[in-house]
């Protein structure tokens, strides 16, 4: 079984368990079709247009 050779300090502990580390929330982008928020580089839940031409046909 591993044993630790020395004491792990408190700074060096509550470095680890602070959050900093955690991921960002995705950016969003504005669509320029219909100005609902979306993730970059992917296609509009809303209107189904990405890079200004219909990718799919929703209707509404």
């Amino acid at each position: 079984m591993a044993v630790p050779k020395r004491k792990t300090s408190k700074a060096r502990k509550n470095k680890r368990r602070s959050n900093v580390w955690k991921i960002a929330a995705p950016t969003l982008v504005k669509c320029s079709q219909c100005g609902e928020l979306k993730l970059a580089h992917r296609m509009c839940k809303n209107c189904g247009y990405y890079n200004g031409r219909e990718v799919v046909k929703i209707e509404a």
